[in-house]
């Protein structure tokens, strides 16, 4: 029978989001009924809310998640009710011409729960990024539930869901470091703060944060940073390069995602080094680079969406060094909120007070 439960919904363009009623239904063939543990709150769900990647309003907000399975629909074998599992919202499908030549990562048919939940009078939500993961259960896909090991704590595993994962690997698949590499992370929010993890993970030899902001960087360093730019000294292509022995950094990761730090990237790079982009550029943003440099640099300019990554290969892993000790993933969670404290933390995101506000219930 269709549950009633509080959730996070984002009624129009730019207005405040707010806690309403929201009818669950079953599961349908193929999907599952999760009861979310832990969500964080990420920069994708204010986008939502400002109508930057839908005008499909109202949202059910809140993508980047764990739970336990309560139910399944019919012909589900990968979870089962009880399993504790990290949502995604790039449930592969297995069939389109990406995942038949084994590039799955970059799936052109992912799956989304076909079951609509709605407000109480009946009008249907558009889940962020087919999850909706700000309420007490959701359905969603089965394939967007990735089962792991249940000692990681929720708010943690959650973080894997969205920005961690993009920024880990942006760094660990896209990128991919290698070890010994240098390289240079620019903006050092949830996403790029996890770049600088992968790099470390991977092995960098140096790893160069770069922001605006003094406590992001402070964090960066707790993460793996082994050098620092202030980016408001408005020299961040010179400070790398002189880092690396005026070369450049092999690697450059831009998570911020503007026509500006991407030129940055672009020229602070070694020769034939690799610009990876992660950060999400506004719509209308547009890129004037010089088309010999762009040739006479050589080297790659590659784009991550999701970390590249699979959720069902890296997750698993991810959770597992998390619980070795060896993946740090705790600093990303910078506290704990209810259900209704949503809105505060879109403002604390947006003063940058935090890395990760997270839904705990």
């Amino acid at each position: 029978m269709p549950q009633r439960v509080p959730g996070v919904i984002a009624p129009g363009k730019g207005e405040a989001v707010r806690v309403e009623t929201v009818v669950v239904p079953d599961p349908g063939p193929g999907e599952a009924l999760v009861r979310v543990q832990a969500c964080g709150v990420c920069h994708t769900d204010l986008h939502y809310r400002e109508g930057g990647i839908s005008r499909d309003f109202p949202f059910l907000l809140g993508h980047e998640a764990a739970g336990v399975v309560e139910e399944v629909g019919a012909g589900v074998t990968d979870v089962a009710p009880g399993d504790f599992v990290i949502l995604n919202w790039r449930a592969v499908c297995g069939r389109c011409r990406a995942c038949l030549r084994g590039r799955p990562w970059y799936c052109f048919d992912t799956r989304n729960a076909a079951a609509k939940m709605t407000l109480a009078d009946g009008t249907e939500l558009s889940p962020a990024l087919g999850i909706g993961a700000f309420i007490e259960k959701t359905v969603v896909a089965a394939g967007q539930c990735t089962k792991v090991d249940p000692a990681a704590a929720p708010a943690v595993a959650g973080l894997l869901g969205c920005g961690v994962m993009a920024g880990l690997g942006a760094a660990l698949n896209t990128a991919p470091v290698v070890r010994g590499d240098t390289v240079a992370v620019i903006g050092c929010g949830g996403v790029g703060g996890a770049a600088v993890l992968g790099a470390r993970l991977a092995g960098a030899s140096k790893i160069i944060a770069v922001d605006l902001d003094q406590r992001k960087l402070d964090s960066a360093r707790k993460v793996g940073a082994t050098h620092t730019v202030d980016a408001g000294q408005g020299r961040v292509v010179a400070a790398i390069r002189e880092l690396t022995g005026g070369v450049g950094a092999d690697v450059v990761i831009d998570a911020v995602g503007s026509p500006q730090t991407y030129e940055q990237a672009f020229y602070a790079r070694d020769l034939a080094g690799t610009v990876v982009l992660v950060g999400v550029p506004a719509p209308k943003a547009r890129l004037d680079l010089p088309l010999l440099d762009v040739f006479g640099r050589g080297g790659a300019l590659k784009s991550s969406w999701y970390g590249d990554c699979l959720p069902s290969r890296d997750f698993p892993m991810l959770i597992d060094l998390y619980l070795q000790g060896r993946l740090d993933l705790d600093p990303f969670v910078s506290e704990t909120i209810a259900l209704d404290g949503v809105e505060e933390a879109f403002a604390k995101m947006h003063r940058g007070d935090v890395l990760r506000s997270v839904v705990v219930w």
